[in-house]
């Protein structure tokens, strides 16, 4: 037992000095910048041209009535008359008549492109819930430090940015020598097939492959990570496929007083319970251990213990992350109930019952997996599972190092030098994903601070945007253009399948 015991704590003893060792040796992902120089801007100006472009009601999804279309054509031209010297000097294209793609020629045609994106459109308010804003949803109002209105977060706050940056250095007289488009969709909101999808197959026909794109997805976040203070801006790498399907449950009906004990709906509520219950497992994906990487050597060092060793500490990681549902969705392929439908009358029992749930594929797995998953799960062949509307499968993960990388956090840190920069996984969809044929560096992030607050903001009540955030957003994209000058700064653009 003596020497048992004298083993083990040796083996301890080692297997403590290599937990230490890999902490203390952990090196840092972050990007070295220098400051970003002060820029003086008309706060109020800035505030009022973004105000006027959330006035006008570019709704998707967008329908083939005059009310419509003239939303989009109303901003197009505010545009015109709010950026005179772009529209001098880049006569913007219009894509699917409601889309435009902006070029700024670039004096050296040897260096791949580079393009920025955002959407025109923005989803509508919720029917009801319009008193509840502080201020009208469509005001565009400048008050209490912020610009409040759909789209000041999502996506119209990146089309003004890019275009007051644009507008600024042209009239300092810069001349880029490298081609940038700014690429605005609109109907990013309904899949962007229209939008972004067109802008990229004409660019894809037109030019040669682009170096670099960046599109909405990551943000600046304090409180993301419970536990971890520091500021993050978070970059997505990749977004997490899409897939809803439905079920379907049918037995006899009849009259309620003489009840069946498995009717239509007590099948489809079983079934929906094992789902919400049986969840597909979790795992640890490169575009994930690539954040845990760069939040640990940036950690306290405990933490920074649990993250250089991983090896060791994945399964308790994971069972941990587990309980906060933005860490959650990170890991596995989620599980929504969405839509549920049954039933006429109250002393009626439905022949059938309907739910619609949505899964949010991980990288790795596919709509395939998401059905052999229901099936094994509801194991009932009374319960009919079908595709509903298209789906679409996980994007491939951007280069997570490299030239492209490099500008972009380099950016970042010159501009909010606080900041440590993480790759991460985007739920959610943006137009970025129809970029991914013509170059691999394809990047997801806004320069806005958005708290937990905020983020309930998005598709939702009272979105807003301070004004200094604004100006910061303003002064990030006059950066990022002016550093993706240098030849060196974007090499190796391939496209995905290459």
């Amino acid at each position: 037992m003596r020497r048992f015991l004298i083993v083990l704590g040796l083996g301890c003893g080692v297997l403590v000095s290599v937990l230490v060792f890999r902490a203390l040796r952990m090196p840092s992902t972050q990007v070295p910048a220098p400051v970003a120089a002060p820029l003086e801007l008309d706060a109020a100006a800035h505030a009022e041209r973004l105000g006027a472009a959330i006035r006008l009601q570019t709704i998707s999804p967008v329908v083939e009535a005059d009310r419509d279309l003239e939303a989009f054509r109303a901003l197009h031209r505010l545009l015109a008359s709010s950026f005179p010297q772009v529209h001098g000097a880049m006569r913007p294209t219009r894509v699917n008549e409601l889309s435009l793609l902006y070029r700024w020629e670039g004096s050296d045609p040897q260096l791949p492109p580079a393009l920025l994106a955002a959407h025109l459109d923005v989803v509508p308010v919720e029917p009801g819930t319009e008193a509840d804003w502080k201020y009208p949803p469509y005001s565009g109002a400048v008050a209490e430090g912020a610009v409040w209105g759909r789209g000041t977060l999502d996506d119209k706050l990146n089309v003004m940015a890019q275009l007051e940056a644009a507008e600024g250095l042209l009239g300092e007289g810069f001349q880029p020598r490298r081609t940038l488009y700014l690429a605005f969709g609109h109907d990013e909101e309904v899949g962007g097939a229209q939008g972004a999808g067109a802008i990229a197959a004409q660019i894809a026909e037109q030019d040669q492959p682009l170096a670099f794109v960046l599109d909405e997805g990551g943000a600046m976040v304090n409180d993301m990570i419970p536990g971890f203070d520091a500021g993050l801006a978070i970059i997505g790498v990749a977004e997490k496929g899409y897939v809803s399907f439905e079920l379907i449950a049918r037995e006899q009906g009849g009259h309620s007083s003489m009840p069946n004990r498995e009717s239509a709906v007590v099948l489809l509520a079983r079934a929906i319970d094992r789902l919400n219950s049986e969840r597909p497992p979790a795992r640890v994906t490169p575009a994930l251990r690539a954040s845990l990487e760069a939040l640990g050597a940036e950690s306290p060092f405990l933490a920074r213990i649990v993250l250089a060793n991983l090896w060791l500490f994945e399964p308790l990681l994971v069972a941990g992350a587990a309980r906060v549902p933005s860490i959650d969705a990170m890991l596995r392929t989620t599980t929504a109930p969405t839509i549920l439908e049954a039933g006429v009358k109250d002393n009626v029992i439905p022949a059938m019952a309907r739910a619609v749930v949505n899964f949010r594929i991980l990288p790795g797995e596919t709509s395939a997996d998401v059905r052999r998953h229901i099936v094994s799960v509801i194991d009932d062949d009374r319960i009919e599972v079908k595709s509903f509307r298209k789906g679409r499968e996980p994007s491939a993960v951007s280069r997570l190092e490299g030239p492209a990388w490099d500008v972009l956090a380099r950016t970042i840190r010159s501009v909010f030098p606080e900041t440590i920069v993480v790759p991460y996984l985007v739920a959610g969809g943006t137009d970025a994903r129809h970029y991914l044929e013509i170059t691999r560096n394809v990047y997801r992030f806004s320069p806005m601070t958005l708290t937990q607050e905020d983020r309930s903001r998005l598709h939702g009540t009272n979105e807003r945007i301070f004004v200094d955030n604004y100006l910061e957003v303003v002064r990030f994209y006059r950066e990022l253009i002016q550093n993706l000058e240098a030849p060196e700064a974007l090499e190796g653009a391939t496209p995905k399948s290459s």
